[in-house]
Order: C-alpha cells, then sequence, then structure tokens
C-alpha cells in the first residue's frame, strides 16, 4: 500500500509552493535595492508575459518549420494533460507570442487587443485559459516575480479618513515605483535599463491611481514634500501573486444580457458604502472592481468579446490605443495589461462589415485560430480525450481514431485548385505522408489561402463533434457488451447523428456524408492492407529485399555493377527487380529516379548518423517492400479458406488473428477486420486468379 499523504505532508508540499515572501512586508528603499539587484522585477505585463512563454521553453521543429512553446506543446505544469496538436494550431499559438513579443519591445501590439479568431471548439479558449494558469504560476516562481504596495498608518496624518482604511493596498495592483515622482523613477529606469539583459526596455510613466494619488498628495504635504519619510513611514512593498480567483492581475469578462450591459463591470463603479464617509467625488469613494481594474498588471480575457454592444465595445479604445480607463465622474486611470478578446466567425463579420466600429477593429490584431489540418494530430486530440478520462475497458482498433481525424480534416480543407490532387490526397500530403517531390505542400496552402473566405480551417467539422462521437460509440460498445471500438462503429455514429448536430449546417450535410464515404473508402484500403500484412508478412524477408533493392540502387546512381546472389558475378544493377518494388506505389518510370535518389539520401544520411539500414523506418520503402512480399506470396494463400471459415479456432485462420493482434489489434477487433476487409481481399485475389 502507498505512503498515506499525512496532513503534515500535506501541508510541507504546500509550503514549497508558497514564495518565501508571499507575507513579508518590505520598506521602499527594500525594493529598490531588489530592482538593482534584478531589474526584470520591474517589467511590464507585455515584457512579463513574454518572458513566461521563453521561461517555460521553446523548441524548433525543423521538418514542420513551426516554433513550439512548451506550456502548449507539453503542459510541464500538468504533465501534458493540456497538450495543443498541429501544425496550424502552433502556428498561431506563435503567432500570438510574436505579437505579445512586440508589445513588450514597444513596436504597437501593445496597444492593441489580440483577437483570437476562430471556429467554434478549435481550442482558443483553452488556449486562453491555460496562458491564465501559466501566468499565474509564472508569478509565484522566483524568475515572474513582481510587487505592490500598500499604505499603512494613514489615519495618524489624514484626519477625515476612515478607520477602517487606516491600511489600504494599491486598489490597481500598481508597481511601487509609481510612487516616485515621474523624474526621479525615470532616473532609476535608465540605471535599470543599463543592467538589464533583455531585448526590451523597461518602461514607466504611469500615475498612481486616484486614491493613491490623493494619499501621496496629503502625506507629502504633511511632511513638507519630504519624499523619503513619506514612503519610508506609510508605504510597505508587498509580494502580487497573480490570481484569477481572487481578480488579482487576471480578469475574464463574459458578455451579459445586451440590455443589462453596463460600463462600470469594465471601468468600476462609485463605492456606496464609502459615499456617505467620504463625499462624492472624492477618490476614496470609488470601487476599483471593474474587469480593466482587477487585470492591471496581467492579463485581461475578453469571452466572445464581440458579442458586446458597440456602444459598450468603446471603452476598450482608450483601454487598448492609450492605456487608460476613464470611469463616470472620474479621472482617468492608468493601466498596464494584455488584453486578449476571443470571438467566432459570425461576430467578427457582423463586426468588420460596421462602419461604425471601424476604429475599434483598427485596434486590435486578428489572430487565426483554426482547427487542426493535420489528421493524425487530430487523432492526439482524441486520444488526449480517452486519456484524461475514466474510460471503460474498450479496446480503440488500429485506424479508430485516425479516420475519425482523417474525416474531421476533410471537412475543413479548401479544395485543390490542382484537379490533379484529390482532397485525400491533400490531406495525406498535410500530414506529412507524401513527400513535397509527389505534392508540393507550400503550393497547397499558398492556394488555400487565397481561395478560402477567411483561412483554411477556419470552418468545417469540430474536433469536439467527433469527440463527442467517439464516446457515444465508446458507451455504445459497453451497452452491447463490445470489447473493442473499431472504426465502422465510429463511422456509424457519424452517420447517424451528422444531421442532428447544431453545429452542422443543413448545406453542409451532403458534402460531409459523401466525404465520410470517401473514409471509409480509405479505411477499408487500409484495413486491406493490415490484412495482407497478416496473411504474407516476414520481417527477415522484408529487410533481405530491402537490402537487396538498396544494393541494386546504389548500384544504379552509382553505374556500379553488382554481384549476383547466386553466382557471384559482376552484374548490372536489376531494373525488372527495382521497378517491381516501386511499381507498388505507382512510382511512374520517369520519376523512378527521384525516388531512388530520395531513398539513397536517407540511406546515406543515417549513414553518416551512425544508424544501420533498416526499411521499416522509411514508411514508402516499407510499404513498397510490403506490397512486393504480398505479391511473391499470395499465391500460396487458400483465399477460399478466408471467404468460408468460420471457426476461430481454424489453424490458418487463427494465426492471421494472432498477426493483426501483434499489428494493435484485439482479438475481436482482429475477427472483424478480417470478416470485413479479408473477405474482400480474397474475393480479389481469387477473381484475379481466375482471368
Amino acid at each position: 500500500m502507498a505512503d498515506r499523504h499525512t496532513l503534515e505532508r500535506l501541508s510541507e508540499e504546500y509550503r514549497t509552493e508558497v514564495p518565501d515572501d508571499l507575507r513579508a512586508a518590505r520598506p521602499f528603499d527594500w525594493y529598490l535595492d531588489a530592482l538593482y539587484e534584478d531589474p526584470r522585477i520591474a517589467r511590464n505585463a507585455h515584457q512579463r508575459v513574454a518572458d513566461m512563454f521563453d521561461h517555460y521553453g521553446t523548441r524548433y521543429d525543423e521538418e514542420r518549420g513551426v516554433v513550439e512553446y512548451a506550456l502548449a506543446a507539453e503542459d510541464p505544469l500538468n504533465d501534458g494533460e493540456n497538450v495543443f496538436y498541429g501544425r496550424e494550431v502552433h502556428e498561431s499559438i506563435h503567432e500570438f507570442v510574436n505579437k505579445v513579443k512586440s508589445g513588450a519591445r514597444g513596436l504597437g501590439p501593445e496597444k492593441r487587443i489580440k483577437l483570437l479568431l476562430g471556429p467554434v471548439g478549435s481550442g482558443k479558449s483553452h488556449f486562453d485559459w491555460l496562458v491564465r494558469r501559466y501566468f499565474e504560476a509564472y508569478t509565484r516562481e522566483d524568475a515572474g516575480r513582481m510587487y505592490t504596495f500598500r499604505w499603512v498608518d494613514l489615519c495618524s496624518v489624514i484626519d477625515d479618513q476612515d478607520p477602517d482604511d487606516d491600511v489600504v493596498r494599491s486598489p490597481m495592483s500598481q508597481d511601487p515605483l509609481v510612487l516616485l515622482p515621474k523624474a526621479q523613477r525615470q532616473a532609476v529606469i535608465d540605471d535599470l535599463n543599463e543592467r538589464l539583459d533583455a531585448p526590451y526596455t523597461l518602461r514607466n510613466d504611469q500615475h498612481p491611481d486616484p486614491a493613491s494619488e490623493f494619499y501621496l498628495n496629503e502625506l507629502l504635504a504633511h511632511y513638507d514634500d519630504d519624499l523619503a519619510r513619506v514612503l519610508g513611514e506609510h508605504v510597505e512593498v508587498v509580494r502580487l501573486v497573480a490570481d484569477e480567483n481572487r481578480r488579482e492581475c487576471i480578469e475574464t469578462f463574459e458578455p451579459k444580457d445586451k440590455k443589462n450591459q453596463d460600463e462600470t463591470e469594465l471601468t468600476g463603479d462609485v463605492n456606496y458604502a464609502k459615499l456617505a464617509v467620504y463625499g462624492e467625488s472624492d477618490p476614496r469613494a470609488f470601487d476599483y472592481a471593474g474587469a480593466f481594474c482587477n487585470a492591471n498588471r496581467g492579463l485581461f480575457s475578453g469571452e466572445e468579446l464581440l458579442k458586446l454592444q458597440r456602444e459598450f465595445l468603446y471603452d476598450f479604445l482608450h483601454a487598448s490605443q492609450e492605456s487608460t480607463i476613464k470611469p463616470k465622474n472620474n479621472p482617468r486611470i492608468d493601466i498596464d495589461q494584455v488584453i486578449v478578446g476571443r470571438t467566432n466567425m459570425p461576430e467578427y463579420r457582423e463586426k468588420t462589415g460596421d462602419e461604425k466600429m471601424e476604429a475599434f477593429n483598427d485596434r486590435t490584431k486578428r489572430i487565426d485560430y483554426p482547427y487542426v489540418l493535420e489528421y493524425e494530430s487530430e487523432a492526439k486530440i482524441y486520444e488526449k480525450m480517452l486519456d484524461n478520462a475514466d474510460v471503460p475497458t474498450v479496446h480503440v482498433e488500429p485506424h479508430a481514431l485516425e479516420m475519425a481525424g482523417l474525416f474531421g480534416v476533410l471537412t475543413r480543407l479548401e479544395e485543390p485548385t490542382d484537379e490533379t490532387v484529390t482532397l485525400v490526397e491533400k490531406a495525406k500530403a498535410y500530414n506529412g505522408e507524401l513527400e513535397d517531390e509527389e505534392i508540393d505542400r507550400r503550393k497547397l496552402r499558398e492556394d488555400a489561402a487565397e481561395s478560402a473566405d477567411v483561412g483554411e480551417g477556419m470552418d468545417g467539422i469540430s474536433a469536439r463533434f467527433v469527440g463527442d462521437e467517439i464516446a457515444e460509440a465508446i458507451m455504445d460498445a459497453t451497452h452491447r457488451d463490445r470489447t473493442h471500438l473499431s472504426p465502422l462503429s465510429v463511422f456509424d455514429h457519424f452517420e447517424a447523428n451528422l444531421g442532428g448536430h447544431g453545429s452542422v449546417a443543413a448545406e453542409d450535410l451532403d458534402r460531409y456524408e459523401r466525404l465520410l464515404e470517401t473514409v471509409r473508402e480509405e479505411y477499408r484500403e487500409r484495413a486491406i492492407e493490415d490484412v495482407r500484412h497478416a496473411l504474407a508478412y516476414d520481417v527477415d524477408e522484408l529487410r533481405r529485399q530491402g537490402e537487396k533493392y538498396m544494393d541494386h540502387v546504389m548500384a544504379y546512381i552509382d553505374d556500379d555493377t553488382v554481384d549476383d546472389e547466386l553466382t557471384g558475378r559482376e552484374t548490372e544493377p536489376d531494373e525488372t527487380f527495382m521497378r517491381a518494388v516501386e511499381e507498388q506505389l505507382d512510382i511512374p518510370s520517369d520519376r523512378k529516379d527521384d525516388f531512388r535518389q530520395e531513398v539513397s539520401n536517407w540511406v546515406s544520411r543515417r549513414a553518416r548518423e551512425g544508424r544501420g539500414f533498416d526499411p521499416q523506418e522509411n514508411d514508402r520503402l516499407r510499404r513498397a517492400l510490403e506490397r512486393k512480399l504480398w505479391e511473391d506470396k499470395k499465391h500460396n494463400i487458400n483465399f477460399s479458406a478466408l471467404v468460408s471459415a468460420t471457426d476461430l479456432d481454424d489453424e490458418d485462420r487463427s494465426a492471421w488473428v494472432s498477426a493483426l493482434v501483434d499489428r494493435g489489434y484485439s482479438e475481436d477487433g482482429a475477427a472483424e477486420v478480417l470478416e470485413y476487409a479479408g473477405a474482400a481481399v480474397a474475393r480479389s485475389e481469387i477473381a484475379d486468379g481466375g482471368d
């Protein structure tokens, strides 16, 4: 039995997670010393968020040409529970980070709303959520630390100060530097920038919030402008940690009923409890509870932002462009935050078509957040869904998730403008199955970008719909006492529920049903390939044939000879044998040299890396050799027995099932695929034999 988590153990674990100085109160001069030791403490919101992405790690995927940030690609804080998949998604995340980093350098995006635009279920909300969680975690670490201040012992100086307000924390969680007059503040910042090792410079030209400015002026007047005494006797510096639940440095704003929208939700309102104490228009009688106030020093997240009324969105103009908010009957308040909005296509089209929204639209930086367009990456989304759930004991058969992903991807792709390329071939090219020599992926993407309304992947079936149907298929299997989930059962659920799903438009239904049939056919070919593999596969023979093919290819490229296997004599490369392999991939004669050079380069590259030849590690060569092996061995297979056999104890059939189990099938799934695809193989080969 594992060790129990006692209260003492839980307490110790918690203490290690809490910053050492979370509850400490330091004097202002301590803060100045801390800044000189680590100038990054004084970063603004864009700079801190930009550093956060780099802090958790980055890597460059050379093959796909994409920068991936570990917080989204690996999710180190949650053991990978919130990993994002797909080239297009990571491109969007990289674009988002680039805009934040540009804002960190003061290049303009710091004055813009970062608007994540994408279809429903594309993952933009989840990404936004993850960024907020990582920002919370980052501010708890030493690398992300920040501080604010609180006023203390106010009643000893300010006669009308409410005793309940003798200690007042900065209502906007501002950096203590704002308490320095601008000339002195700038002198400190200049010093810090000389010590700063970063791609940006520190800046802070904010005014203190109105309440803090009131206290500062009152205290300076009392102490004859002795700034040191004011800050030394009445200011304490405290650690500031972002926490969305406490509405500190993170705020999520959700649209309410249009008739009840009130700008005070964003900018704050009069504190009526204090109005009777301090009187009207006194800055101490203001309640800094607006969303922009709560998000200061961190992240403002606007959910379904464009569903807000036009008049309500005007508050975002000053918030983004001028970094200020203007509450009713109160002075302007400076803010420092990364403003992120999320919206779907209908709202975006409505607002961009509204001429009265031109100023707002000009202050947004649109970041397209499309669906995944690589079906194996899409399948990983479903795998993650199953890994994170309490899934019944149901074996997911080979191809089930990949074919579900292929269906989703096909609904999102633009039709190729090149009529020689099918939609399935385009999906395979995006998936990395076809080399650029076969299909130019870059041109496919460029053509799609030109033909799409907004961008490729911005409409189609969502991963949410596909995931729901996979879940239904799993539960249906358990109700029917089935121990496996096959692609066929997933297809049946798609077909049954496409028409009744609210996210599927009626005008798209026929096209989606045709695409589903296309996916069924693609699965049929893959199932047949698996059955052929089970009937005739031989690892040793595959390697031997691969080595023979490469010997002849190398001799062909070098214009050399090979040793004959039987006689040992020097002979010319066997063109008939090489073509017998290449034709299994439908490589025409005029493209054979390209393929041979491709596999030759692959072998040479492996040799330089100190790795031996293994044909199973080259997908195209493996498929060609497997199909060649099938052609060589199929004449020794009893296809009539395959068609008619019903006894699972039959020796041949048991061997075939076992071979399929070795490829990842369950026994029941292997029996199903033999029945589904095996009979098709048998009928085809029997027919061919009779011709």
